[in-house]
């Protein structure tokens, strides 16, 4: 099979197109040849050698992919070969040919392409676990999310809409915000030009925000804290500006505040499996009516890796971006 390779840690021309023999699954596992594979921030940090994959899985990239089984493993009965999946799996995305849990596998939602498709675990996932799970957002809660414009962040709006929650977020152009509230979100924050800390206070009549997600970091650590209702509850999924800050903790206790985080791809196979279980009963059903679509931004040729790691180190995409094999 062809797949990406990482010559040396580094920038996006470190990823070059090689082949190797495909994987063989092991027993609960299934082989996927895969159509596409999303691109995903993980996957950029790994490249520049900040991001191990954890042990047993494979070092190549990539974190979710969509396409046809072609391989099934011992003890396997949900699946056959021919069944139209996407999956989120621990590594090997980027390329031909993966092996995945078999519990870690939706069915390809009707009316999506394979293309979309792959484009929905690893956000979907993320999502589901952290607001609606870690965070237990409620309808009617106010939300909000950072990076609205990102593949989290276009998820994240539209999942909490269809909960029933109230959804604000932050991005970085106007046509960013504009992209975000045709999503859903009742507000979309310019951080360039205006304090979402100001802007959101006003727009919830000085209550603040019940859930935030954040994988900014740096110094909106304090600031979401300075806007969390009370009994609120912030989840950080990523420090893009930083892990460390100077923060009054004062707030924290008064406010009865939550502060979590987590990380995805170390997580075991049980724990991936219920949360595929929670997304075919709750966020396919939106997809296939309809309600919830994929927000792509740009396919490259899956020998192009370097291209597509480029434009998401730009920002200036919008939703996802996807690797075609």
């Amino acid at each position: 099979m062809k797949f990406i390779d990482i010559l040396q840690s580094g920038g996006p021309e470190a990823l070059v197109l090689r082949e190797a023999e495909a994987p063989l699954p092991a027993v609960g596992e299934v082989r996927i040849r895969v159509a596409a594979a999303g691109v995903n921030r993980p996957d950029v940090i790994q490249r520049m050698g900040l991001y191990p994959a954890p042990p047993g899985a494979s070092p190549i990239l990539g974190l979710e992919v969509a396409g046809e089984i072609d391989q099934v493993g011992e003890g396997v009965t949900d699946w056959t070969v021919g069944d139209k999946v996407c999956a989120l799996v621990n590594g090997g995305g980027y390329a031909e040919q993966v092996c995945v849990s078999a519990r870690q596998c939706l069915p390809v939602p009707t009316g999506v392409t394979l293309e979309e498709a792959a484009a929905l675990p690893e956000t979907c996932f993320t999502v589901w676990s952290n607001v609606f799970e870690r965070a237990a957002l409620k309808p009617g809660e106010t939300f909000l999310v950072h990076g609205g414009s990102s593949g989290i962040g276009t998820t994240a709006i539209q999942m909490a809409s269809l909960w029933g929650a109230q959804v604000y977020t932050t991005a970085g152009s106007a046509g960013k915000c504009n992209a975000c509230r045709q999503l859903g979100a009742l507000e979309a924050i310019n951080y360039r030009e205006q304090d979402f800390v100001e802007v959101l206070r006003a727009a919830t009549s000085g209550k603040g925000v019940d859930v935030t997600l954040d994988m900014v970091g740096g110094d909106y650590i304090a600031r979401n804290i300075k806007l969390a209702a009370m009994d609120g509850r912030i989840v950080n999924i990523a420090y893009l500006q930083g892990s460390v800050a100077n923060v009054n903790f004062m707030p924290v206790m008064l406010k009865r505040l939550t502060l979590t985080g987590s990380t995805l791809r170390p997580q075991s196979t049980e724990t991936k499996a219920k949360l595929a279980k929670a997304l075919r009963q709750t966020v396919w059903p939106w997809i296939e009516a309809g309600r919830m679509r994929v927000v792509m931004s740009a396919t490259f040729p899956l020998a192009q890796a370097s291209a597509a790691h480029a434009l998401m180190e730009s920002n200036a995409h919008i939703g996802k971006i996807v690797l075609l094999t």
